[in-house]
């Protein structure tokens, strides 16, 4: 299903942080993270990817037993429904585990009932976490350090089939010099050379737009700098008018998915992958890696994908990057008893040995040694990581078969332009005496932004949505952004 060779080498220049092996120094704070051999340290824990039947258990513990940690995972079952609200419940229920997944709801956790664990004396007692840490990880544990999310940025990056690229004779100049009105140009003549119903989809929100449009326009950072030096909202900015200008004549001329606001993620992109549309954006790394290998599976080799450069402009980059928090992640309880060995868990699973079982899977299963080569098995296509989807300090001691790499070439360009194209945003974890407001505010955004793209309103209106936007809470927000942002 993969065809493309690469190495890893072009991964591991992309963000160099040396890795070296070794058992963490665990932080001497009196806990209980060693034992007897025979007597192995129950860790529970919680995490909606996660099935105590799942074979990724049992590598853990095979793994942490071979380097002298004796540990049994035990996973806490969380009920159906949305994950942060479920996950809440059990939390406030006096179930806590030692490890927990967040995806949301981790503030009032960490903030309000401080009962998340200061991970900063962990980290950098680390070798492994620390090493696969790039550096917007890093600042996010600085800043909110009860998370911690081995990962790559989620950011969006635009993608385009090779061969419906190649039928373009704007494609050139595209690549070449993103300016808004070339990629309108290329837009238009994608969708009518490759007899697409249209030329951008995205599912329910304007933030794969935003992230390939949001800089051209000015939206440089969440609150602008104004030239009095005060900060206001980006969104209720000029900049922001005339760019859902821009989207409203994409989605009157049929170039925008007229259903973008009904999408869902899997509808979106089979749209992509029918020919339905021209252009999606997903997140780079792995998201672009599944979606090289489904076009090509389903088109043919020539369907290969080639990432899109943000727009160029006012300015030019992928949407400006959080460095707040992580939005999502593993947290350990101040009520575990065994913190030291619960953190481990996240050590070992960010070790040489730990990675290839998170990232690949186990052996005989999800991938094969042949001929002193990793090959990937069809059952690599149903495993992701769980744990550490960063590849900063990924360094398998065996090369991939050219024929089933761990990231298609098209996913390390995705990872190479979103590290020279990416910078850091200005946004702020909202205290939770303004979170009401914020949700008011960003719900306001929201309706407006779509009813503007949608021709149900024009940007004549959008005067009156700054009043209301201002009145639903933003004065207030913006008042405490001008105190906080130096």
């Amino acid at each position: 299903m993969r065809k493309i060779a690469i190495t890893m080498t072009a991964v591991l220049m992309l963000l160099t942080t040396a890795c070296s092996s070794g058992s963490t120094k665990e932080p001497a704070d009196g806990g209980q993270g060693s034992t007897a051999p025979d007597q192995p340290v129950t860790i529970t824990i919680v995490d909606k990817d996660l099935t105590q039947d799942d074979l990724l258990i049992k590598g853990i513990e095979d793994g942490m037993k071979a380097e002298g940690k004796n540990v049994k995972l035990e996973v806490v079952p969380v009920q159906s429904g949305t994950y942060s609200e479920k996950l809440g419940l059990l939390l406030q229920s006096g179930n806590i585990p030692d490890l927990i997944y967040f995806q949301g709801g981790d503030y009032q956790f960490a903030i309000t009932q401080e009962i998340l664990e200061d991970l900063t004396p962990y980290i950098e007692s680390s070798t492994n976490v620390k090493a696969a840490m790039n550096p917007y990880n890093q600042e996010r544990t600085k800043n909110y350090p009860y998370l911690v999310w081995l990962s790559p940025t989620s950011n969006s990056v635009p993608v385009v089939r090779q061969d419906w690229l190649d039928k373009t004779a704007s494609g050139k100049e595209l690549l070449a010099n993103p300016t808004i009105d070339n990629y309108y140009t290329f837009l238009k003549e994608v969708k009518e050379k490759n007899g697409a119903q249209f030329a951008y989809t995205t599912s329910g929100t304007l933030d794969e737009l935003d992230s390939t449009f949001g800089q051209a326009f000015g939206l440089t950072s969440t609150w602008m700098k104004g030239a009095d030096g005060s900060y206001e909202f980006g969104k209720t900015t000029s900049f922001e008018k005339e760019k859902l200008e821009f989207y409203a004549k994409l989605y009157k001329e049929g170039l925008l998915d007229p259903e973008f606001l009904t999408k869902k993620w899997d509808t979106k992109e089979k749209a992509f992958y029918d020919g339905q549309a021209a252009v999606i954006a997903g997140t780079q790394g792995k998201v672009i890696h599944i979606y090289n290998s489904k076009a090509t599976s389903q088109n043919g080799a020539s369907a290969q994908i080639t990432p899109l450069p943000p727009a160029k402009g006012k300015a030019q980059g992928y949407t400006p990057i959080d460095v707040s928090k992580e939005s999502r992640g593993f947290a350990i309880a101040k009520t575990s008893k065994n913190k030291e060995m619960a953190f481990a868990v996240l050590e070992f699973l960010a070790s040489p040995k730990g990675q290839m079982l998170d990232k690949l899977g186990v052996e005989g299963e999800q991938y094969q040694i042949v001929d002193g080569k990793i090959k990937l098995t069809d059952k690599a296509a149903e495993w992701y990581a769980r744990f550490v989807e960063s590849t900063v300090s990924f360094k398998p001691d065996k090369e991939f078969d050219p024929s089933t790499p761990y990231l298609s070439e098209p996913a390390v360009k995705s990872l190479e332009m979103m590290a020279s194209m990416s910078t850091k945003d200005n946004s702020f974890i909202i205290p939770a005496e303004l979170a009401s407001k914020w949700d008011a505010c960003t719900a306001l955004y929201k309706e407006f932004a779509a009813n503007v793209v949608t021709g149900k309103k024009t940007t004549a209106d959008f005067d009156q949505f700054v009043e209301e936007w201002n009145a639903a809470g933003g004065k207030e927000l913006t008042e405490y952004a001008n105190q906080i942002i130096k």
